[in-house]
């Protein structure tokens, strides 16, 4: 059994890490409420513009943008992985880097070139050890203060390979925020653009019936050239914010778990304690008595 100075050792050094766990936890709480406020701030403007995009390219009749139009032979896929520039969020980077690494396999099984763009520290390492071919890198971005303005330019960048023909799709991966407790890694396509998703044809229900009428001015075509590639901005800024709100939802249930981990090593660590000390203070005693009575013999 360890000494008695060796276990209080071990308590003291077990309640400053709950300290630290624990403080953690509150930073993550605090960072998670402004996270979740502006991407539920989004969310509305994002299901409305994809709306009257819908109504547009119903209009636009045969001008079809080339961002809408799929390749005939897919040979080049891009990946944006995203994931967090920094750990201990439990398995939140974990799930996203084994998504994007399942999806390259199936790719690659189908002799598919894949390349990756990297938001986040934590995928540029995977990326690197894989030895992968990492075309862009955006650090310090998720789980920090970002823009709309880092969305556009990756955007453009990834809108241009397609239009180039370095890509002939491209998907991200990032984590979608469902609730505190459920944040799962979602694979999207970017582009082309997926026509049903896109477009906004939205099954009529009953309580819808009525789509509102759009004039346009200049022509949809036009309208629709200009407002496609701001949709794939949108898509990137949205998933950019659901993977920000993530992480700090799961680094905060991953410092909660680590406290109470704490709490109750400090309580297995204290029992042990006790025992000890309990029998050092037996065997003291035993030798008082053993002395006692040696000397009365």
């Amino acid at each position: 059994m360890a000494s008695l100075k060796e276990i209080k050792s071990k308590i003291s050094g077990v309640k400053k890490t709950k300290q630290i766990t624990r403080a953690m936890n509150m930073v993550a709480a605090s960072k998670l409420r402004g996270a979740q406020q502006a991407m539920e701030a989004f969310r509305p403007y994002a299901g409305k513009f994809a709306e009257v995009l819908g109504n547009i390219a119903e209009k636009a009749g045969d001008d079809v943008s080339p961002l809408l139009v799929p390749r005939e032979e897919v040979k080049n896929v891009h990946i944006v992985l995203m994931t967090s520039d920094r750990g201990l969020c439990g398995g939140f980077n974990a799930n996203l880097v084994n998504t994007a690494n399942q999806f390259m396999e199936e790719l690659t099984g189908r002799n598919i070139s894949v390349t990756f763009s990297n938001f986040g520290k934590k995928g540029r390492d995977w990326a690197r050890k894989e030895k992968l071919k990492i075309v862009d890198a955006y650090l310090n971005v998720i789980g920090g203060k970002f823009g709309f303005s880092t969305a556009s330019t990756s955007g453009q960048k990834l809108i241009d390979g397609f239009l180039s023909g370095e890509y002939d799709e491209v998907h991200i991966v990032y984590s979608k925020f469902v609730s505190f407790a459920n944040q799962p890694p979602v694979i999207k396509q970017l582009l082309p653009i997926p026509v049903l998703e896109t477009v906004g044809q939205v099954q009529e229900s009953e309580e819808k019936a009525y789509m509102a009428e759009h004039l346009f001015e200049p022509s949809a075509g036009e309208l629709l050239n200009t407002m496609l590639p701001k949709n794939v901005f949108i898509q990137l800024y949205n998933a950019m914010l659901e993977t920000s709100t993530s992480e700090h939802a799961s680094r905060m249930r991953a410092m909660d778990n680590a406290t109470k981990a704490c709490d109750d090593m400090i309580e297995s660590l204290t029992l042990t304690f006790n025992k000890a000390r309990q029998q050092a203070i037996t065997t003291e005693l035993m030798d008082i008595v053993g002395g006692a009575e040696a000397l009365r013999g």
